[in-house]
């Protein structure tokens, strides 16, 4: 399985420095084949325009969030079908920022990864645990319960996702979990994944927490990670692409 570097630009961006972004990023691969999969997840008023930058290149795009609802008086909201008419390949539900700043749980964070589903759109499924959850003991117990809400509602469906563990501790904060935690997480995911479809080997996990150029290729070598969701070094085009070649 080919890994997959999905960046998360989270709300940062503008016309502008997008197009310079996106163009440093496609003059940096030239014409060679990425070692990895790769993706921009950018807020969704930015879609028509990376769909017009990347058509003809080897990165996807996707939404950082999609609604849970597939039509209807729902202001503010953009369904799933809307992202597919963009072009997205992917859409993030279940991030963590999500769940802290717009309370969303896990049965919400479910359906979202349906309607991505019904629309065609890879769900990028979020779980994670918090500093207190992880000084508890509680970090399998978390994300455990975070994906079983997820392969409940999407069911036979569940080897087209992906998964991406970010510990809430360290995202964005410049801490990152060791290679040694960070495996033993996604084991412990592998695991359940695979006690739900016949097709694991399918399913990408990746690890989403303050991956950078320089911790990446420690994280990528291990068994269980199969990418990474990446943050502030996504807005960099070198570190963004250091972290792609360390997916070799």
């Amino acid at each position: 399985m080919r890994k997959l570097i999905a960046g998360n630009w989270k709300m940062n961006g503008s016309l502008a420095a997008n197009e310079a972004l996106v163009k440093a990023m496609l003059d940096g691969l030239g014409s060679a084949q990425p070692a990895a999969d790769m993706a921009l997840c950018v807020s969704a008023p930015y879609l028509a325009q990376l769909q017009g930058l990347l058509h003809d290149s080897p990165i996807a795009w996707g939404a950082q969030d999609v609604s849970a609802h597939e039509q209807g008086a729902y202001t503010g909201e953009v369904s799933a079908a809307m992202l597919r008419d963009f072009g997205c390949r992917y859409a993030i539900v279940g991030h963590s920022e999500r769940r802290q700043y717009h309370a969303e749980n896990d049965v919400t964070v479910a359906h979202k990864a349906q309607r991505a589903l019904a629309a065609g759109v890879t769900p990028i499924v979020c779980v994670g645990e918090t500093l207190a959850e992880r000084e508890a003991d509680q970090t399998e117990l978390v994300v455990k319960r975070q994906l079983a809400a997820v392969i409940h509602v999407v069911a036979h469906c569940t080897s087209e996702i992906v998964v991406a563990y970010e510990p809430v501790w360290a995202i964005g904060t410049g801490k990152t979990a060791t290679p040694e935690q960070a495996q033993q997480v996604h084991a412990v995911l592998r695991a359940q994944i695979a006690a739900a479809t016949q097709h694991p080997e399918r399913v990408h996990i990746l690890y989403g927490g303050s991956m950078n150029a320089a911790n990446a290729a420690s994280l990528l070598a291990q068994p269980d990670i199969d990418g990474g969701l990446i943050g502030g070094a996504s807005l960099k085009a070198a570190d963004f692409l250091q972290i792609v070649g360390a997916a070799r």
